[in-house]
C-alpha cells in the first residue's frame, strides 16, 4: 500500500478545475436551456439551465446581471454565453455566465412585453384623452431633421392647411441619446407652452430602431404632456409603448399631418356655404319683421288708440269693486272680531265678576242662616226630649205619686236585711222629710206586695 500515491480531495478538485480551464472548448460556450430554481437575490444570481434530459449549474455575477435589459423569470427559455469552471467548495462544475437573453423572442422584445405589463399595471394607458384642436395654430414636430418624416408632414400641412406654423425639434430618433433626446424636446415643448398640437415620430425600421420610443422616460414624459399629442412612430404594423399614452395615433407621418389640421380649401367652401345660409337667413328674417311690422301698424290699436285702454279700465274697474268688496268684507269680520271680544271683556269685567259674588254670597248666608236656625230648632228638639226623659228619672216626680227616698243613718235602704227593730228612718217626701223609727218588719207581707206589684 505504501507504493501508491494517494491525492487529497481538494488535490483531485483542482487538477479538475485545471483541466476545465486549459480546455479551449470551455472557455467560451453558446447554452439554451430554461431557466429553473431562480431566486432573484442582491447581489449574484445563482440558478439552473435545464432540458428534458440534464440540468447544469449556473451563476451570474452581478455586473454581468445588470446588463441585462429584461427581467429573468423562472421558466424561462434563454441563450446563455459563458465559460465552464468548477467550484471547488463543492466539487461541481458550473457555467459561469456572461451574457443572457430570451430564446427565440429576443431580449428586447421581452424588456417591451414586460415594460407593457408593468406601465398597465401601473394605469398608465387608463386616461382620458385629450381633443386634438380642429384650426391649430402653432404646431410643433418632434422628429429628425432629415428624415421623410418631417418631408412628409411639411408636404402635407403646406397642402391642407398652410395658414398654421410649423415648429421643429430637431432630434435624434435611434441610437443610445434618442431617449434623451426625445424626453428634452418634450419638455421644451411643454415649457414653450405656445402649441395648439404636437406631433412625435419616425419612420420605420426594426425593434432596435424603434426602441427609444419604448423607453419607460419617454413614455412618462409622453404622459406628462398637457398639449394633445400624435405619435406617428414606425409603419402601421408598427406598434412602441408611447402610442399607448399619446392622444391619438396615425399609422403615417402624412396621416399625423391630417389629423392635425383641417383642409383650407373645404373650410373655405364651408365659410362661404355658411355665409350664404347665414346671408339667406337674415333676409328671410328682416322680410318676416317688416311683414310683422305692417301689420302692427295697421293694427286697430294704432288707429284708434283709446281703445288700447278700454280693457285696461274694465280690469281696474273689476279690481276696484273687489277690493271695495274685500274691504267691506274685512272691515265686517273686523268688527265681529271686535264684537266677540267686547263681549268676551264684558264678561271678564270685575264689576259683573263682583255682582256675581256678592249674590252667591247672599245666597250663601241665607243657607247659613237657614243652616244654623234648622240646627238650633234640633237641638232644642232633643233638649226638651232629654229633658222629659230625665224629669220621668227624676226621684221628685216619682215622691209626686206618693213614693218616697228612705235612709237609715245616711245609708239608702233598699233592702229589709239592711235595717233593724228600733233604727232610725230618714223619709223624704217630695213636700218635707219625716224622721222615723222601725218598729218591726214583715219581710212576707212585703213580698206579697211586692209580687202583687
Amino acid at each position: 500500500m505504501s507504493d501508491k500515491n494517494y491525492l487529497t480531495v481538494s488535490q483531485l478538485t483542482q487538477y479538475i478545475a485545471t483541466k476545465f480551464e486549459k480546455d479551449p472548448y470551455l472557455h467560451q460556450v453558446y447554452v439554451t436551456g430554461e431557466v429553473s430554481n431562480y431566486r432573484k437575490r442582491a447581489k449574484h444570481q445563482y440558478f439552473s439551465l435545464k432540458d428534458d434530459h440534464a440540468v447544469l449549474s449556473g451563476v451570474m455575477f452581478a455586473n454581468a446581471f445588470n446588463q441585462l435589459k429584461f427581467d429573468l423569470e423562472d421558466g424561462m427559455k434563454v441563450l446563455a454565453i459563458g465559460r465552464i469552471g468548477v467550484f471547488n467548495a463543492t466539487g461541481r462544475y458550473q457555467l459561469y455566465i456572461d451574457h443572457l437573453e430570451p430564446d427565440g423572442v429576443g431580449a428586447l422584445y421581452q424588456r417591451y412585453e414586460q415594460l407593457k405589463k408593468q406601465l398597465t399595471e401601473e394605469g398608465l394607458f387608463q386616461f382620458d384623452p385629450k381633443p386634438v384642436p380642429r384650426f391649430p395654430k402653432n404646431i410643433a414636430v418632434i422628429t429628425s431633421p432629415s428624415g421623410a418624416v418631417i418631408r412628409d408632414i411639411i408636404t402635407t400641412v403646406k397642402r391642407r392647411y398652410p395658414v398654421v406654423q410649423l415648429t421643429l425639434y430637431p432630434t435624434a430618433v435611434q441610437g443610445k441619446y434618442a431617449a434623451d433626446e426625445l424626453v428634452k424636446n418634450l419638455e421644451r415643448v411643454s415649457a414653450h407652452g405656445d402649441y395648439d398640437t404636437v406631433i412625435i415620430g419616425r419612420g420605420g425600421g426594426s425593434i432596435e430602431d424603434l426602441w427609444p420610443f419604448n423607453e419607460e422616460k419617454v413614455v412618462r414624459a409622453v404622459r406628462k404632456m398637457d398639449i394633445p399629442i400624435i405619435s406617428s412612430v414606425g409603419h402601421e404594423t408598427d406598434t412602441t409603448l408611447v402610442d399607448f399614452v399619446s392622444d391619438q395615433r396615425a399609422a403615417t407621418p402624412t396621416a399625423a399631418a391630417e389629423i392635425a389640421t383641417p383642409v383650407l380649401s373645404e373650410e373655405l367652401i364651408r365659410i362661404q356655404e355658411l355665409q350664404a345660409r347665414l346671408y339667406r337667413a337674415q333676409v328671410n328674417r328682416i322680410q318676416y319683421l317688416k311683414q310683422r311690422l305692417l301689420e302692427y301698424q295697421n293694427a286697430y290699436i294704432f288707429r284708434q288708440p283709446l281703445r288700447l285702454y278700454e280693457g285696461h279700465q274694465l280690469k281696474l274697474k273689476n279690481l276696484q269693486a273687489r277690493l271695495i268688496q274685500s274691504q267691506e268684507s274685512y272691515l265686517k269680520a273686523q268688527k265681529v272680531g271686535v264684537q266677540h271680544l267686547d263681549q268676551r271683556l264684558n264678561q271678564a269685567s270685575p264689576a259683573i265678576t263682583l255682582v256675581n259674588y256678592q249674590t252667591k254670597l247672599q245666597y250663601m248666608q241665607h243657607q247659613l242662616i237657614n243652616s244654623q236656625s234648622q240646627q238650633v230648632r234640633s237641638k232644642e228638639y232633643q233638649l226638651q226630649k232629654a229633658m222629659s226623659q230625665l224629669d220621668l228619672l227624676s226621684p221628685l216626680k216619682r215622691m209626686s205619686k206618693g213614693f218616697a227616698y228612705v235612709t237609715s243613718k245616711q245609708e239608702p235602704v233598699d233592702s229589709i236585711t239592711k235595717v233593724d227593730i228600733g233604727d232610725p228612718l230618714a223619709i223624704q217626701l217630695a213636700d218635707g222629710r219625716i224622721t222615723a223609727q222601725i218598729t218591726g218588719t214583715d219581710k212576707k207581707q212585703f213580698s206579697k206586695i211586692k209580687g202583687e206589684s
